[in-house]
């Protein structure tokens, strides 16, 4: 890149100001600029502590990028930590306090490091809303880091800012003084899940606690914890609980008996993470739930470039252990490839929680961090697959400009995952669903079955399953494996509930479809018109009535040509059957 050269790239952006520098100024003019050469050292410090690069430091401000949000953060925490340190001796109205903002947006970056544009121009208004002494950063910023380090988020709403359209939703961060305490408790809102009898060894992983002292590492203990569940759902003999499920208590003291009676598990695993430079130590024990006692335990202490044979270690010894000692089926992670660059990682996690929001904005988020992930690692199979399954999103929920235009897109990520790692189950998940959409049914049933060989436990995986069984014309077996990928994660995705209904619709159980549509908390146009077709077939013309109007109300042209383009029967007689339904409901064609 030649000097005139510039290049936009996602970056985490921290600006900081002195609150009240002028003040400070006149009264103790050389004590200020002491203090102030103090606070830039730490500031450079503390930023190339956390792998952050500073900009500029003109005036009384600090002008920084990180690769990674979670760096920027637990740099600002760092420092204002060490800030409010150095100053406690100091009288209240003389410290020097930094007003601290960051943003995770797009940067013009020129050949010479120096950075422009809206994302500098939000971590500066972020910096301006900040308490003098506190940290604000932006709903992208807490998006990414609020799993990964021990911080509390405090929502200031959205802000209008100068100079920015849009309004900036805010939050301010404040370090953790104390882990939560008590025994682990059902979520706020919603009762216990009640379980089902599972006839082969269950488990559940609690997620992983980083013990290095250094928040930036969450996401690491929180990868290892991710990767551990993956590949002990590679065994078939093993029914493993999902990682969203396991991930709603991290951050609580658990109780390992009451956490697993409410997973309706009969072991658990618990470990920790320690990692010190290019070093890293995993704790890891497996508990007999029912009994409180330790089946097994054991401490691995690796270079940082060996972690995932220590991962496979780790599964291997775990399933040798549980009762029956299941014979480990045989694994194949030499044919899997993965990345070695942990930016890279991040991006990828943070855009699949993105992703799963399901609305367009974090959507289009989701999609330039996999962008970022893909150009800091091409060779990234698993970013390739997720960037397809986001450009999916934005095809059927119709959010992008050219429908056709995308789909090549999603075709083209697709087949760069496939060629880089045809073992990556997401790739021939999200194969299957392209393949569904286009009435391909055979192609999507291939793909649908290697997704599941490579990853029986995955619950979007199990989801799918009965997904493309019910297109098939197989919708009471799609109903198993609907409840089995509920039962695996009990907190799925409310999406789970529409399609256990059009598989109880196919099969002509009105009552348990109405049943399952009624669990969606704000059902779209779709949803009401599929609860008016089921009322309708189970003779109840009033409730039918109801929803059609409810149904016009949201959607007044809608009709049931509209509805039937989203169906994907292979057999013809389904999507009359929807037809006919509709029609008796009263909707126009």
């Amino acid at each position: 890149m030649s000097e005139s050269e510039t290049r936009q790239r996602l970056a985490a952006i921290l600006m900081a100001d002195v609150a009240g520098y002028s003040r400070l100024m006149s009264c103790d003019e050389c004590g200020t600029v002491a203090a102030l050469d103090t606070a830039r050292a730490v500031f450079r410090t503390t930023i190339d502590a956390h792998r952050g690069r500073v900009i500029d430091m003109a005036g009384d401000s600090v002008l920084a990028v990180f690769e990674t949000a979670s760096g920027a953060v637990a740099s600002a925490l760092a420092i204002q930590a060490e800030l409010g340190r150095r100053s406690a001796a100091v009288a209240a109205d003389c410290r020097m306090l930094f007003r601290i903002g960051i943003h995770l947006g797009d940067v013009m970056e020129k050949a010479d490091g120096t950075i422009y544009g809206d994302g500098v121009n939000i971590a500066a208004r972020l910096e301006g809303i900040a308490e003098p002494g506190g940290v604000t950063v932006s709903d992208a910023v807490q998006c990414a880091v609020r799993q990964r380090l021990d911080a509390a988020f405090d929502d200031l709403g959205e802000q209008r800012v100068k100079n920015i359209a849009a309004p900036v939703r805010a939050y301010r961060v404040s370090a953790r003084t104390a882990a939560a305490a008590g025994d682990v408790a059902a979520v706020p809102g919603r009762p216990a899940p009640k379980r089902d009898r599972v006839d082969k060894p269950s488990i559940a992983v609690l997620p992983f606690n980083n013990m290095s002292g250094d928040p930036e590492q969450e996401f690491f203990a929180d990868g290892i914890t991710e990767d551990i569940i993956t590949e002990l759902s590679r065994f078939r003999e093993l029914f493993v609980i999902s990682r969203n499920s396991s991930f709603k208590f991290k951050g609580s003291a658990v109780n390992v008996s009451q956490f697993a009676r409410e997973l309706g598990v009969q072991y658990v695993v618990e470990g920790s993470v320690r990692k010190a430079g290019r070093r890293v130590r995993i704790t890891v024990q497996l508990i007999d739930a029912e009994t409180d006692r330790h089946l097994w335990a054991e401490r691995y202490d690796r270079d940082l470039e060996d972690i995932f044979a220590i991962q496979d270690e780790v599964t291997t010894s775990i399933v040798a252990t549980l009762p029956g000692r299941v014979e480990a089926a045989a694994r194949d992670r030499a044919a899997r490839l993965t990345t070695d660059n942990m930016a890279a990682y991040e991006c990828v996690l943070t855009g699949k929680v993105l992703h799963h929001r399901s609305n367009r904005d974090d959507n289009a988020k989701a999609l330039r961090l996999l962008d970022r992930a893909i150009e800091l690692d091409p060779s990234y199979a698993h970013a390739h697959a997720w960037k397809a399954c986001v450009l999916g999103q934005t095809w059927v929920y119709n959010w992008c400009e050219s429908r056709p235009e995308t789909q090549v897109r999603i075709m083209a990520a697709l087949q760069a995952a496939l060629a880089l790692d045809d073992n990556d189950c997401d790739v021939h998940r999200i194969l299957a669903a392209i393949n569904v959409i286009q009435d391909n049914h055979d192609a999507a049933m291939y793909h649908q079955r290697r997704a599941l060989s490579l990853n029986p436990n995955d619950d979007l995986v199990v989801v799918q399953q009965g997904e493309v069984l019910t297109w098939l014309g197989q919708p009471e077996e799609g109903i198993d494996w609907i409840k089995k990928a509920m039962r695996l994660n009990p907190y799925h995705p409310e999406r789970f509930w529409s399609h256990l209904a059009r598989a109880c619709f196919a099969a002509r159980r009105y009552g348990e479809a109405v049943e399952a549509l009624k669990c969606i908390t704000t059902p779209d146009a779709i949803a009401r018109a599929s609860l008016a077709a089921s009322h309708a077939q189970a003779g109840d013309a009033a409730a039918a009535e109801a929803q059609r109007q409810a149904t016009l109300a949201l959607a007044p042209s809608f009709g049931v040509a509209e509805y039937l383009t989203t169906l994907h029967y292979r057999d013809p007689a389904h999507r009359e059957h929807h037809r006919e339904s509709l029609e008796r409901a009263g909707f126009p064609p």
